[in-house]
């Protein structure tokens, strides 16, 4: 048996073994480990698309795994035949593709590969609809807490988690990875959102029920979840993929109405926004475009996050520089110093490999002290003499194209599922309607945001509605700042720190997808747990900030109540 399949690899692979095949492209643009989870996945993708007609069950399960087998040998095979399929998309497909993780055999393996985290299992629970809402069935859910339901009364927060799976498939029991890690890390309850998919549940429903749970949430003090309601929950909001864009969504609704004085509750509060908002590798943008306009540009160019996303960046060079190698690589936009980068094969050192020119260092600043302008002159014009000229462009590819050949998220899946998730009736101006993309939010809504945190790899197709989106967050804490300071709400002495409202972490060598498989991937529990001091953080920086206000409120009452007694003594004395 072994000598068998040992000859069917030789024989399928043999100019890859002699070092005879024509590279792989892709391989170069991931980390080793991410490359060979995409293989796996490509696999299963290919044996399950191939099964996916048989239909009884347990002989379509099987064969799943069966061809799924075969794919892992064949590997050309697979691409081929996943590239066909995507090409004529349907919502089985990404059905079938997506929810393969809960099938029994596979299941059975995720399991095993599956660190003990837990001791309790996970609960289905129901929502209910709040009074005033349009909707009257309950709202799905999966209550992730480890411990019994008696103790959730001790609890007073809570992490509402909005999974991904392109709007149309997924539920929480695909993502138990994350849920179940951080449920064990946090201690803490994770309630995690079965809402309705589409086409079946066109945009807006899906945004409506996660709306109406927060506000259920709210209203009956978490007692809907099983804490006591003793005092208001303190929550944090997470979303991944289709998730980060609904959740982004439902806080945009939360905002308007807060800010709506027609819209209260019965009791008259207003519904305050979470504590926080986590977003992994979110899909903010409905537009699916080739260019990068000079107003998304400038904010992935800006001086205070140029180092994190100078590969960003270096990437949208590449996207003409590799079609034309003899034309200098600098443009007029980016850092003379960089250069094409190779991905790490660990994940964890950036390594460059410039073919045109040697890197060059950047001067020390005591450097820079001793140059005067006429040198800068002098060494312009010497440099100008010998040098090329360098390409004046401005053009810069969005993520989606420069990225086209995804192994995980391409813009067919991307056409397919915004088509079915906007239906076919609705009519949605996709220049203006912000619910739909949250990249087009005002920056009136933007400035009131809650402190949100970004977990993107650095080749998704994605990243650019991630490093965008962060920029406008960024640029309307700020402006804010800025006027509150003009106001004189503000000391002078005091400094804008974007670290208190925006944090974003680009992995470098992934893609789109990486805590979904991390029983091929590893390395993704690092970024899982990563997630759950982010949550532990943030509530422990808000906490920090009522404590502050708590304190700085009774030292005024105290201050009113000392001026208020002098001022009755002197009273009483004339």
């Amino acid at each position: 048996m072994v000598i068998t399949l040992l000859w069917l690899y030789i024989s399928r692979n043999f100019a890859k073994i002699v070092g005879l095949e024509s590279p792989e492209p892709l391989a170069n643009l991931y980390t080793r480990s991410y490359f060979r989870a995409t293989w796996v996945t490509t696999a299963l993708d290919a044996g399950f698309w191939t099964a996916m007609k048989i239909r009884t069950k347990w002989l379509r399960d099987l064969a799943s795994m069966v061809f799924t087998f075969y794919y892992l040998i064949a590997a050309e095979q697979a691409d081929e035949k996943v590239r066909k399929v995507r090409g004529l998309l349907t919502v089985d497909h990404l059905r079938v593709s997506w929810h393969k993780s809960t099938t029994p055999y596979l299941s059975f393996l995720t399991r095993a590969l599956r660190p003990k985290l837990t001791r309790y299992p996970p609960r289905a629970i129901r929502i209910p609809r709040p009074a005033n809402s349009s909707y009257q069935e309950p709202v799905s859910g999966w209550l992730y807490f480890d411990g019994p339901l008696s103790t959730l009364k001790s609890h007073t927060k809570v992490v509402l988690d909005v999974p991904g799976g392109g709007f149309v498939a997924m539920n929480p029991r695909h993502h138990e990875d994350k849920l179940l890690g951080w449920a064990a890390k946090l201690e803490l309850p994770v309630l995690s959102l079965d809402y309705k998919k589409a086409p079946e549940y066109p945009y807006p429903y899906a945004l409506n029920e996660c709306y109406d749970v927060y506000h259920t949430l709210i209203a009956s003090r978490g007692r809907c979840i099983g804490l006591s309601g003793a005092m208001m929950p303190r929550i944090i909001m997470t979303g991944d993929s289709a998730g980060g864009n609904i959740a982004t969504g439902t806080i945009l609704m939360i905002l308007q109405t807060a800010s709506n004085d027609a819209q209260r509750y019965p009791d008259q509060v207003t519904l305050p926004p979470p504590e926080g908002l986590i977003l992994i590798y979110p899909s903010l943008d409905m537009n699916i475009g080739n260019w990068m306009s000079d107003e998304q540009m400038a904010l992935i160019q800006d001086r205070r996050t140029r180092k994190r996303n100078r590969n960003v960046l270096r990437r949208k060079s590449e996207d003409y520089y590799k079609l034309t190698p003899d034309t200098p690589h600098p443009s007029d936009d980016e850092d003379k110093t960089l250069s094409p980068t190779v991905p790490p094969q660990d994940g964890s050192i950036m390594t460059t490999n410039d073919r045109s020119l040697p890197p060059l260092k950047p001067p020390t600043d005591a450097e820079l002290d001793l140059v005067s302008p006429a040198t800068i002159a002098d060494q312009s014009t010497t440099v100008a003499s010998f040098k090329p000229k360098v390409l004046k462009t401005r053009l810069a590819m969005s993520s989606m194209i420069s990225y086209f050949n995804d192994r995980i998220l391409t813009p067919e899946m991307m056409r397919a599922m915004i088509i079915l998730y906007v239906g076919p009736h609705a009519r949605p101006d996709f220049s203006t309607d912000y619910l739909l993309s949250p990249l087009l939010a005002p920056e009136l809504l933007l400035a009131k945001f809650p402190k949100t945190c970004f977990l993107t790899g650095e080749r998704d197709p994605l990243v650019d509605d991630t490093v965008i989106f962060a920029g406008r967050l960024r640029q309307a804490k700020h402006n804010l700042f800025v006027q509150r300071k003009e106001l004189g709400l503000l000391k002078c002495k005091d400094t804008f720190n974007e670290n208190d409202h925006v944090e974003v972490t680009l992995i470098p060598g992934i893609s789109h997808g990486f805590l979904q498989f991390v029983s091929v991937f590893p390395e993704g529990w690092n970024h899982i747990f990563r997630v759950a001091r982010w949550i532990d953080e943030l509530f422990a920086e808000q906490e920090g900030r009522a404590n502050t206000s708590e304190a700085m409120h009774e030292v005024m009452v105290s201050s009113s109540q000392q001026t208020s007694s002098t001022y009755a003594d002197g009273e009483l004395r004339r």
